[in-house]
């Protein structure tokens, strides 16, 4: 390498440690399943294609201030005003005009058709905390494939927004500081039990079965909710009015931020 195109790097290299952020690689193309390409010490914003609701991203980036797009969520990112940190998916969805607005060196192919763009940015991404937008309300298989890779990622902190619900994985336990009354859901993606305090029907004897007995509907009782889980596979949906609540919950619960 040139020493001028050394100094150069490393001029972007500094840049990006000043926003607590740093991009791992600047290879196009990525054959590992786990390789990191976005380490940030902040909150990220993960940005799909589908429709976004009024100021939702702004509202995300608010709480979560390095946008990462997931393929297509680069035309939402730029069409709002956003340059991504990073690009990541197959490519099969951002339009060349957006590809050619992006810096080469934020946009990083993920050669495997075998998973979503939605599975690929996240197995790439560490961070304390990712909120994801632009992946609900659209097409159907891609939104279950959403919760799947949840569970399948249990170890790593996502809160998935919609437009009028969010949903995380509880992959242990977790408490809540809700308004009695919140509407809390728990659906399980495994057959798994779930200790529960603060909710205003008990769960505690309930063996849950995504083919059977589902506990959507329940409400907080107390300003505080207790979710356990006995093992993988509980998802917790609440109202977007908690999302707050949820980011305190998850941030910082000492689970590792990748893997």
């Amino acid at each position: 390498m040139h020493l001028r195109a050394f100094r150069a790097q490393a001029q972007r290299g500094k840049a990006h440690s000043k926003l607590g952020l740093r991009l791992v690689s600047e290879c196009a193309i990525y054959s590992s399943m786990s390789a990191t390409i976005v380490k940030s010490t902040e909150k990220v914003t993960l940005l799909g294609a589908s429709a976004l609701p009024g100021e939702s991203l702004a509202e995300s980036l608010a709480r979560a201030p390095v946008l990462v797009a997931a393929d297509g969520g680069v035309d939402a990112a730029l069409a709002l005003g956003h340059m991504p940190t990073a690009v990541i998916g197959d490519f099969d969805s951002a339009s060349e005009k957006s590809r050619a607005r992006v810096p080469k060196d934020r946009m990083h192919r993920i050669a495997d058709q075998s998973s979503t763009d939605f599975d690929k940015a996240l197995r790439h991404i560490e961070a304390p905390l990712v909120l994801a937008v632009g992946f609900t309300g659209r097409r159907l298989d891609h939104e279950l494939a959403v919760y799947n890779a949840l569970v399948r990622h249990a170890n790593r902190p996502v809160i998935v927004a919609g437009s009028d619900d969010i949903c995380f994985h509880a992959s242990s336990e977790t408490r809540l500081a809700l308004d009695p009354g919140t509407r809390v859901s728990l659906f399980p993606m495994a057959e798994v039990r779930c200790e529960t305090t603060g909710l205003k029907w008990p769960t505690n004897e309930i063996v849950f079965r995504p083919w059977d007995r589902v506990g959507t509907s329940n409400e907080a009782a107390s300003s505080e909710v207790m979710i356990a889980p006995s093992s993988r596979g509980m998802l917790v949906i609440l109202p977007c009015s908690a999302l707050d609540a949820a980011i305190q919950a998850l941030d910082g619960a000492g689970r590792p931020s990748g893997g």
